[in-house]
């Protein structure tokens, strides 16, 4: 089977008539719509035809922008030294930065408008965008002068996106001293990370020290990055009106403090109960003063059967149809139609990940399969990116942009799906594997990104006051660790650089990229309990919830699926389905003795 993806549904090249034409059509549209919103959007006069006129140019705007990027970052994901692909990708980002006059002009136009109710029920259309033109007009509160924006908007170039482009060089370029089979060697960074899954574990220990030791390289460079970025998130935050950053972040995530607030009480409630799986693995490994870092990933049990592409493809889709025919479909659909691209080569970036293309109703999701469960895992999770596209398809692109805290949402459903799968036709030696494989991405999505959030936080905290040093943030990560991992691991053998590793750390216009995840798993879960209770309803249920992610915040979309994500008991109830895999896990381990 053909494990490379299709672009051609976008456009065949950059020199066909079709890329041309399309980038011909933005450049003059995007033009038009600054000369319209300039003069239009000064008097507030004729509100309903003006909001009109924006919507539409907005969304022909959006919809024409959204394809003619996403073809470039396509080839650039698997072909990274695709030169013709980096040049239409930045000049595509340079003309998108020009939208930022015609927004600030139409959210201060809007903020001047005190009926604006009456205006959006005067027409279906301006109905159907309600969320989005009450949102605009939110936002506008925290808007500065049309000028003062523009400025920011172009002074970012060289500053915190500047600081962010020299973090990637530097991580992405830092080759690791280490000693391989007696040979002195330099290896790639995320070579030497991937041997934390080594089954040897002076491999383990040993590609940890040698990581821990490269930060040295990069350590003053990176903290320099790290100040400037932070530096200026303060600044422009404090001038919107902002409390502060993390006030900012939640805003922009559509979620309240309530629900954070929340989520944190539950966590740390739960903390203690992933203390005792650290240390159980801990002793299985031989350590006795709880699990050292470089232990956090290894391996436990025997590695359960491999996959190949097409087996890979009917266990997902076999599986997905005890959800819902229509979600089986579209998965089937994605492997048939050349969605996916799977195969590992060079010049392809790792990871994965999947990029909904709504101008043309369908999706494209990047893997790098060899046959793994964890690989098998990943393309179930990736569809159902997917999925929550399609189910988005229906509603206007201006109504498609869902917050951060939902992204995950559909796509860990649909990994917990696929992983119960797995889990019923185990033995228990398989089950010890596959449970294992689990609970680390659990702890890390829990535990660690609750270390990263306590990071984030006295980050910005001190960054008010004076920049940090290289020792100061190493300090600040390690009290970070130890209150999210307590005795579980061992205190001697923590992480200090994690702030170099996370890039998370380094995007100016995502702050405090941790808490979200922590929502989607345990929201997810909390949904997964809900369908285990009512498979006869809940589809349909689900599927309205999923179209709905994007004109709703958090709270009332939640509420759509009957839960109160004000209540610490809901996100309580999720992490007891945690609880229960690591009852399992160490029951299976005491019963392996």
């Amino acid at each position: 089977m053909n494990m490379r993806w299709s672009l051609n549904e976008l456009y065949t090249s950059f020199d066909s008539e079709e890329y041309q034409g399309d980038l011909q059509k933005f450049d003059e549209g995007l033009g038009s719509f600054i000369q319209w919103a300039d003069k239009n959007l000064k008097s507030p006069d004729n509100p309903q035809e003006k909001i009109t006129e924006y919507l539409n140019r907005l969304i022909e705007l959006s919809t024409l922008v959204s394809k003619l990027m996403a073809y470039p970052r396509l080839i650039s994901s698997v072909e990274a030294n695709n030169e013709l692909a980096l040049k239409y990708l930045d000049k595509l980002q340079v003309q998108y930065s020009k939208f930022t006059q015609p927004s600030v002009q139409f959210q201060k136009f809007i903020s001047t408008l005190d009926n604006l109710d009456e205006i959006i029920n005067s027409s279906p259309f301006l109905r159907e965008h309600e969320f989005y033109l009450n949102e605009t007009k939110k936002k506008a509160q925290y808007l500065l002068s049309e000028k003062e924006e523009v400025l920011i908007s172009k002074m970012k170039n060289t500053g915190s996106n500047a600081w962010s482009n020299l973090q990637g060089v530097l991580s992405s370029t830092l080759l690791v001293d280490i000693e391989i089979d007696g040979k002195p060697k330099q290896l790639p960074l995320p070579v030497v990370r991937n041997m934390a899954f080594d089954k040897d574990p002076n491999i383990r220990q040993k590609a940890y020290e040698a990581e821990l030791k490269s930060y040295d390289k990069i350590a003053k460079s990176s903290a320099a990055a790290l100040n400037g970025i932070k530096g200026e998130v303060l600044t422009i935050s404090e001038m919107r009106g902002f409390k502060s950053p993390l006030e900012e972040t939640l805003f922009k995530s559509r979620m309240d403090e309530e629900t954070l607030d929340a989520i944190i009480r539950a966590i740390e409630e739960y903390l203690p109960i992933f203390h005792k799986y650290y240390r159980k693995k801990g002793e299985l490994l031989g350590h006795r003063n709880g699990l050292p870092f470089y232990d956090i990933f290894a391996p436990i049990g025997n590695a359960i059967k491999s996959y190949t592409y097409e087996e890979a493809r009917k266990f997902i889709v076999v599986n997905f149809r005890t959800f819902s025919d229509r979600l089986a479909d579209f998965a089937d659909n994605a492997f048939e139609n050349r969605w996916i691209d799977a195969e590992p080569r060079d010049g392809k970036r790792g990871g994965a990940f999947c990029f909904n293309l709504y101008p043309i109703k369908e999706s494209r999701i990047l893997a790098n399969f060899n046959g793994s469960l964890s690989n098998v895992i990943t393309l179930a999770h990736e569809l159902g990116h997917g999925y929550h596209g399609l189910c988005i398809q229906e509603e206007s692109i201006l109504n498609s942009s869902y917050p951060m805290p939902l992204a995950e949402t559909a796509s860990i459903f649909c990994e917990t799906i696929v992983m119960n799968a797995v889990l019923n036709e185990a033995s228990p030696e398989e089950q010890l594997s596959i449970l294992e494989s689990s609970l680390q991405d659990a702890g890390q999505v829990i535990v660690d990104i609750y270390s990263r959030f306590l990071f984030e936080k006295e980050l910005f905290e001190r960054r008010k006051e004076h920049s940090l040093s290289v020792n100061e943030l190493k300090e600040i990560m390690i009290e970070s660790q130890k209150k999210a991992y307590g005795n579980g691991l061992d205190e001697n053998y923590l992480h200090p650089y994690m702030w170099i590793n996370k890039p998370h750390y380094y995007y100016g216009e995502r702050n405090f990229y941790n808490f979200p995840y922590a929502f989607g798993l345990l929201f997810s879960k909390g949904l997964y309990v809900e369908y285990l209770n009512d498979k006869k309803n809940f589809v349909k249920r689900y599927d309205d919830f999923l179209r709905a992610t994007g004109k709703n915040n958090i709270v009332d979309v939640a509420k759509l699926m009957g839960i109160d994500v004000h209540s610490p008991d809901f996100f309580k109830d999720s992490l007891k389905l945690i609880e229960k895999d690591i009852d399992k896990f160490i029951d299976l381990i005491e019963n392996r003795k």
